[in-house]
């Protein structure tokens, strides 16, 4: 399948939390946005980043009415120790078999070092109430990812 683009419908889904809670995109439908972002794996570095910056500014998107959301294809019970060690303030989301990460169109080829292989490709969807991709962020930089998102939030006042 290939990447979502502005206007598409999001995919719903259901998958499981950190907290072995079942999670459904269609729930948040007419109560908040989502910035749904996907990414590779739970306690590497860049990951990490990302996710603590994202913690870090949970409150600046939730008077934004946005939701975050994180999807790995790390079980559940990794998620909860990255959630636990790192403080996290948000669902982390376990797709072990990569199906939503196929439905968005993130799972891939990838290169690391001279070798190929499937994965994750780093990506970021803004969602609207009405469950529509309103923005999309194929490549993200870790280090920037909160304040890019936050800011296109509030210039599209979403």
């Amino acid at each position: 399948m290939s990447f979502l683009k502005v206007g598409d419908k999001a995919p719903d889904f259901q998958l499981k939390n950190q907290r072995e809670e079942t999670i459904c995109l269609d729930s948040y439908r007419h109560k908040s946005n989502i910035v749904l972002y996907f990414y590779p794996k739970a306690s590497t570095p860049g990951c990490t980043v990302q996710a603590c910056s994202l913690r870090d500014t949970y409150a600046d998107f939730k008077n934004l009415n946005t939701e975050i959301i994180g999807i790995s294809p790390d079980l559940s019970k990794k998620l909860l120790n990255f959630e636990n060690k790192q403080n996290l303030n948000f669902n982390l989301l376990s797709d072990p078999e990569h199906k939503i990460a196929d439905a968005y169109g993130v799972w891939g080829l990838k290169k690391f070092m001279g070798r190929e292989f499937m994965g994750i490709i780093r990506s970021t969807f803004i969602i609207d109430k009405s469950g529509i991709v309103r923005h999309v962020m194929p490549k993200v930089n870790t280090k920037t990812h909160h304040e890019d998102a936050l800011l296109w939030i509030k210039e599209n006042n979403l």
